[in-house]
């Protein structure tokens, strides 16, 4: 199945779904809320939820299967079977949202034949919209800057956009982005072999799938995640970052992240402007 089936027409679909599950999740992040524990110890709220139902009830609609973090015991003998499917992240970033420190996200993506070929990503904090597809490539707008109508005219979304990466600021200094809350020695440890090569370089932290919106918009030039993530943590903000000419890929082997594995976790991987 080519990569390049109309991936676009799903654009309005899933930034509505987004910015919905977005307000959902803020209604939940302004009250005082209850944290429950998963089997595997992660945080899990009320706005988690609620995300996932709105998000899978939107995406019912394209007749493709969804495969979520809040809806994740799908056995690989049948998603081996789906060609596409879409990969969501109804909150990334729960341990954000617990500290109500603004940095989680609503991230949703169209993964073809084991490869993201669609995404959005969405800060309900800030408001800020990025979205990529295929041949299309990378964009990020301001909520508040989103035309009425825009399910009916994808390229009045896309004018009122910023194409990334952002104009690049000369004097920046080389930037090495990082984990907020899973922070490891072994992330210390490529910092430090970083700034062997480059003396000024800083570091900077954040949560959820802002890291691969820094490099996408060309505000920071390396990620590397040397710790475990699972698919939905990365789908979305892998086809942004890539859309926007940089490149994701395994730590070791360097080849691009794939999806839809038999295991769901994800090998080290490193996201840097090329």
């Amino acid at each position: 199945m080519s990569t390049t089936h109309n991936t676009a027409d799903f654009l309005p679909t899933i930034v509505t779904a987004a910015l919905k599950a977005g307000d959902a999740a803020l209604v939940v992040y302004n009250e005082d809320f209850t944290v429950e524990e998963k089997s595997d110890h992660s945080p899990l709220t009320l706005a988690d939820k609620r995300s996932h139902e709105i998000i899978a009830s939107a995406l019912k609609q394209t007749g493709i299967p969804l495969l979520s973090e809040e809806g994740r015991g799908i056995d690989y003998d049948e998603r081996c079977l789906w060609p596409r499917l879409w990969i969501v992240d109804p909150l990334d970033g729960t341990k954000e949202f617990v500290k109500k420190n603004g940095e989680f996200t609503v991230n949703i993506a169209l993964v073809e034949n084991h490869r993201p070929v669609l995404g959005v990503i969405y800060v309900p904090v800030t408001g800020m919209l990025y979205f990529a597809a295929d041949l299309l490539g990378a964009f990020s707008i301001p909520r508040a800057d989103i035309p009425a109508g825009y399910e009916r005219n994808l390229q009045a979304l896309m004018s009122g956009a910023q194409k990334l990466p952002l104009e690049k600021n000369l004097k920046r200094p080389y930037t090495i982005m990082g984990s907020r809350s899973h922070a490891t020695t072994e992330q210390d440890e490529f910092v430090e072999e970083i700034k062997t090569r480059h003396p000024n370089a800083v570091f900077i932290s954040a949560g959820s799938s802002l890291k691969f919106c820094r490099i996408a918009e060309g505000l920071a030039d390396i990620y590397p995640r040397v710790g475990p993530t699972m698919e939905w943590d990365t789908a979305a903000g892998q086809v942004i970052a890539e859309q926007s000419g940089a490149a994701v890929h395994d730590y070791f082997s360097r080849t691009p992240l794939t999806y839809n594995k038999p295991d769901l976790k994800n090998p080290w991987f490193i996201v840097e402007r090329i």
